[in-house]
């Protein structure tokens, strides 16, 4: 039997599945890297009306709080209490990061509902939420899994890793195997939902363009806001755990 042809053709048939893409997909080219145009632009928009509600709310002060430096203060507070009830009282240096993760992850879903991105034409592809996106989901998840492996650190040192082997020896497989899961669940939970809502919307304003679309929209900010809820707190108590140290 001759099998290095056959090796040679079964290789060329995996490289040609790994080089599959589903949909189209607008690069920009820079040096010899490939960048991902799409999720770029719609990120970009997201920060920067992010950075500028936070400017115009509290560029100055009231000891009378305006309106828009109300609803900063609220959210605020709101971000406080959750990273305090999944952390502890060592919340304070991760409301920031825990913060940051709420509201990108929000008001990206938030874009995909309200902001006509379909309006622009690109080249290839076209525009939706960043988080419509899984390079996105898994970058947002992966920041997570960094997050909780320094807090860990940070606090118990090299002893950190003791908990791979607590209870007993015979569980570190399946404690391993949980620092792996734990990313790859929370950017395709996120992924899913977004995707998911978007595609609804599209069908049904395809297929009945007036009236049936509207409740499902308001149906899909709800879970957007719940979304960015569940990511934020997820991630918080996964940083609490390695705080403390138990499952």
């Amino acid at each position: 039997m001759n099998i290095t042809p056959c090796s040679i053709k079964t290789l060329k048939g995996l490289y040609d599945i790994s080089g599959v893409e589903v949909g189209q997909h607008f690069y920009w080219q820079i040096g010899g890297f490939q960048i991902h145009a799409q999720v770029l632009i719609t990120s970009w928009v997201v920060i920067t009306i992010l950075l500028g509600s936070v400017i115009i709310a509290v560029r100055n002060p009231q000891t009378i709080p305006t309106d828009g430096q109300n609803f900063f203060e609220y959210v605020l507070e709101f971000i406080r209490d959750l990273s305090k009830t999944q952390i502890g009282e060592e919340y304070g240096p991760w409301v920031p990061f825990i913060g940051t993760m709420f509201l990108l992850i929000f008001v990206s879903n938030w874009s995909g509902a309200l902001l006509p991105w379909k309006i622009i034409e690109l080249p290839h592809g076209e525009l939706a939420a960043p988080t419509n996106d899984i390079n996105t989901t898994v970058a947002l998840a992966l920041l997570t899994s960094a997050a909780y492996f320094y807090a860990g650190l940070s606090k118990k040192g090299l002893s950190y890793f003791e908990k791979y082997i607590k209870p007993t020896p015979i569980l570190l497989p399946i404690n391993i195997l949980e620092d792996f899961t734990k990313p790859l669940s929370l950017s395709f939970r996120l992924f899913g939902n977004i995707l998911a809502d978007e595609l609804v919307v599209v069908v049904l304003v395809s297929l009945v363009p007036l009236v049936v679309p509207i409740p499902v929209m308001f149906l899909g900010l709800f879970t957007s806001g719940i979304q960015a809820l569940i990511f934020a707190t997820l991630a918080a108590a996964y940083i609490g755990e390695s705080m403390e140290g138990h499952h």
